[in-house]
């Protein structure tokens, strides 16, 4: 399974910087996910208002 990960930190507190992983619902590979994760992390960039995004990109994650 492949995950975005993105980096973010509090519009608040700008020291205040985590890592949240995006799990994709469907099953990719690396190279499509990179070409997919752009409106994933814009996504959760709307849902999450007090957060600024600096970077992200995609890993893969446990099960495989």
């Amino acid at each position: 399974m492949i995950s975005i990960v993105i980096s973010a930190c509090l519009l608040a507190d700008p020291s205040d910087c985590r890592e949240h992983r995006v799990p994709f619902m469907r099953d990719i590979d690396p190279a499509q996910c990179v070409q997919y994760a752009q409106p994933h992390a814009a996504g959760w960039a709307s849902e999450n208002p007090g957060w600024e995004i600096k970077e992200w990109r995609c890993t893969r994650t446990g099960g495989e």
